[in-house]
């Protein structure tokens, strides 16, 4: 599943089936191109697409996913999937430098009270398939996003947005880890 073409069409009920594990994936390539527009953001839907290797790539998922990154911003819930199956479930939770912000996306800023912290984006978006954690959105109120994959959704999924990854090698780069002190040889 490495392009939107690959997707396999069939009806919009079916992409709010129970799933579980790597069938949520499977699950989420038979969303169909001719499915007609939602009038509320379907929460089945937007589940699927932010486990997806890249929501951007697939159209259907576009607009959804947008709309509720607009919704968050605004202060709205993130939506609910009552038939995702055990295990399987979209949360939300907004940012707070540095505890729950990437590093590669942390500002530090100098004033007289001393450093402070902020987060290159509003919040996070944790899909969990199975009970672990598959993928995390970080999504800002402009409408910016960038996708942080779980080891096991790397292994398992071709394809993916590597943006996290590549922002993360850059910042490593440039913010090598600091070196251990040297034991001390005083006697």
């Amino acid at each position: 599943m490495t392009h939107a073409s690959n997707v396999v069409k069939t009806t919009r009920r079916a992409a709010c089936t129970p799933v579980t594990g790597i069938a949520a994936l499977a699950v989420f390539a038979t969303i169909g191109a001719a499915s007609p527009p939602a009038r509320a953001v379907d929460g089945c839907l937007v589940l699927l697409c932010m486990a997806a290797p890249s929501w951007r790539a697939i159209a259907q998922c576009v607009p959804p996913v947008r709309q509720v990154l607009r919704d968050l911003a605004r202060g709205k819930p993130f939506p609910t999937c009552a038939m995702a199956g055990a295990g399987n479930s979209a949360t939300h939770r907004w940012a707070a430098a540095p505890a729950f912000c990437p590093p590669q996306y942390v500002d530090v800023r100098e004033s007289d009270s001393g450093p402070s912290h902020h987060c290159h984006f509003s919040g996070a978006i944790s899909v969990h398939v199975d009970g672990a954690l598959w993928a995390r959105t970080w999504w800002s109120a402009g409408g910016d996003s960038v996708t942080e994959f779980a080891p096991a959704a790397k292994a398992q999924s071709s394809g993916r947005d590597t943006q996290f990854d590549d922002d993360l090698a850059t910042w490593r780069a440039v913010n090598p880890p600091a070196a251990a002190p040297a034991p001390s040889r005083d006697c």
